[in-house]
């Protein structure tokens, strides 16, 4: 396979010319292509190492849908340095970014999950290998295997760049289409124009999976390359690159390559026009020392990698009569059982998760429905199992200010065509009728007579808007997550709001149940943050 692919980096593009075949609107691709491979010299680029300082944006993070217009900046990424090697199928990405304040395994954009091993180390090292992908906390870390979906987004970025998408363009199954339009310059994209361009988009099939599609302009440089990838909250997600002509700078021997990078994971959407989700500035930075053809050694797969698996994995834990503790992942959720059903606080991460915790709690419970889902707030890795429990006829509980978001954006009936789910795959008539959410600006009960679960809005928090907290008055276990994690062991500011929120409603606390991590006495929480619930 290495040969055929270095085979086809040198030779020149033949693709099958099907201008005899076009409809109207289409364009050949294979001019097109040819021209572009000869302005930035893609024929002639095999490796290349860039290095500068970027950025990282905690996608999925933003404190509430409709308020911001990017998704929150986490720490700088200094001394970035990226290895990328076509004709290897590697990249290598490295960077010195402040520890303690992001999971280990989140490189940047997508896949930002709290209740994960903080990043210990300043120096962080991600590598991927064909389907194999793996990180590194620290330079003496031993290599952490990616999750398969995260290990092939990483591998789609290879090609997710100019020369990477010429270089795929050859390779086979890649079938070009390319269609012309005129597009409206936009400042910082193009390099600031404002009257009508015409330019040609071509797009081709990447991984066997992903149609990918680069805008063309007039000088024949790549200055925009999309995509989309499957996201469990928002479906088939926008995935894109941007690069301004101006930033294109000579290596030598015909070879052009940018050195401004601006990537969005979802749409650029300033005014939320097409999606309550405002969030897009994933990754991007200036890179401006570019290095060419000094292609490193092989870069292997370690063992460890290759022999990683990563199942499912429920635990259960009774924390009163009727209330269990479903765990075994980096988040919980847990259920309470009522007289003639039962109500879930939490349906984080994804569906294959949620499924599992579903078919453990009605096996645990059988004969009653799960009546409810309550959900704390809408951070994405809280929120990837919310289409879940609505297939299986639930009816969501969550604050107002989530509701918008969550009709418009997740709960809806737009097909999901790279992962297809339950919801989209069995569409129940429910998603447009309206009566499967219910929505609390302060307080909410949910009572059968004798159990009675309090539902509060915990004043506003930093870390999230309209967050909810679930209190069990005859167990005294409050339901929470990100307010404190089970095994923390520095007070934070979201610790001190869990205290005061308590205080303020006069809750009697015994038990703290939390999203991420093992259940804790009240009274050790008190001495990580200090003082009593009287204070």
């Amino acid at each position: 396979m290495k040969h055929l692919l270095r085979t086809l980096f040198v030779l020149p593009l033949t693709l099958p010319s099907a201008a005899a075949q076009l409809l109207p609107g289409f364009v050949d691709p294979e001019p097109v292509l040819r021209a572009a491979t000869q302005a930035i010299g893609a024929d002639k680029l095999r490796c290349v190492t860039l290095s500068g300082t970027g950025y990282a944006g905690m996608v999925g993070q933003q404190r509430e849908s409709g308020w911001n217009i990017d998704w929150p900046r986490g720490e700088a990424l200094a001394n970035y340095q990226r290895t990328m090697n076509w004709e290897a199928q590697t990249s290598k990405e490295e960077f010195d970014r402040k520890p303690g304040l992001n999971p280990a395994s989140w490189k940047y954009g997508t896949g930002w999950k709290g209740g994960t091993p903080l990043q210990q180390h300043s120096r962080q090292t991600f590598a991927v290998n064909g389907r194999h992908g793996w990180h590194h906390d620290g330079p003496a870390g031993p290599p952490i295997a990616a999750r398969p979906e995260d290990a092939e987004r990483w591998h789609l970025d290879l090609w997710m760049n100019p020369h990477g998408f010429l270089k795929a363009a050859r390779l086979p199954g890649a079938n070009p289409k390319a269609v012309w339009r005129w597009e409206l310059g936009e400042s910082g994209r193009d390099g600031h124009t404002v009257a009508p361009e015409r330019v040609t988009v071509v797009s081709i099939t990447v991984l066997g999976k992903y149609r990918v599609d680069a805008t063309i302009n007039k000088e024949n440089l790549l200055q925009r390359i999309h995509t989309w990838v499957p996201d469990p909250v928002l479906g088939d997600m926008n995935y894109e690159h941007e690069f301004t002509n101006d930033t294109y700078i000579s290596l030598g021997n015909g070879i052009r390559f940018p050195t401004v990078w601006h990537h969005h994971d979802g749409w650029d959407d300033n005014f939320g026009a097409q999606a309550v989700t405002a969030g897009h500035n994933g990754f991007g930075g200036d890179f401006g020392r570019v290095m060419a053809n000094v292609c490193p050694d092989p870069l292997a797969v370690p063992a460890s990698v290759r022999q990683a698996t990563f199942p499912t994995t429920v635990t259960t834990q009774k924390l009163a009569e009727g209330v269990y503790l479903f765990g075994g992942a980096s988040h919980n959720s847990v259920a309470v059982e009522f007289k003639d059903y039962i109500a879930v606080v939490e349906a984080p991460l994804d569906e294959r998760r949620n499924l599992a915790v579903i078919e453990a709690i009605v096996k645990l419970i059988p004969n009653k429905p799960i009546r409810f889902l309550v959900n704390t707030h809408q951070h994405f890795d809280h929120i990837g199992g919310l289409r879940t429990y609505m297939h299986i006829g639930a009816t969501i509980i969550t604050h107002w200010k989530n509701l918008a978001f969550y009709t418009r954006d997740v709960l809806n009936y737009a097909p999901r065509m790279l992962e297809p789910d339950m919801l989209s795959l069995w569409p129940p008539t429910e998603v447009a009728e309206g009566y499967q959410y219910e929505t609390v600006r302060e307080n909410y009960v949910l009572s059968d007579g004798r159990r009675q679960m309090h539902i509060s809005y915990v004043q506003p928090l930093a870390h999230v808007e309209g967050m909810l907290l679930a209190y069990l008055p005859n167990e005294k276990i409050v339901i929470e997550a990100d307010l404190y994690d089970g095994g923390t062991v520095t007070a934070t500011a979201a610790n001190q709001a869990l205290k005061r929120h308590v205080q303020r409603l006069g809750l009697d606390v015994v038990t703290i149940a939390p999203i991420h991590g093992r259940p804790v006495a009240w009274n050790d929480f008190l001495k990580l943050v200090g003082g009593s619930t009287r204070d």
